[in-house]
């Protein structure tokens, strides 16, 4: 099964939380918080404009992105838990700098 976001709608898979903090502390699962990054999946044919056309999505299939604490709404498929929002949720795109794709 998938899923296909209707408008200027997207699908976003969370990344997986960080587990230790930078001093080394391990973070148990229950007081972790919910990544607010995650990784576009699918997107939508954009927003429909008042004269009939269609504004294509800043955001595409596989960038990384920083959204709200409360952004989007939490469905499962597949077993997997996913969120569905409008592009105006995203409220930045994590680009990764040269240096740190040489180093990947």
């Amino acid at each position: 099964m998938s899923i296909r976001p209707l408008d200027d709608r997207i699908v976003v898979k969370r990344l997986e939380a960080e587990t230790t903090t930078a001093g080394g502390i391990v973070i148990p699962d229950k007081s972790a918080e919910k990544p607010s990054q995650g990784e576009v999946v699918a997107v939508g044919e954009g927003a429909l404009l008042e004269n009939g056309a269609r504004r294509e999505l800043a955001v595409k299939i596989g960038d990384r992105v920083l959204f709200g604490k409360y952004a989007g709404n939490e469905v499962k498929l597949n077993g997997e838990t996913l969120l569905i929002m409008r592009e105006s949720d995203v409220l930045a795109v994590i680009e990764e700098s040269e240096a740190e794709e040489k180093a990947a």
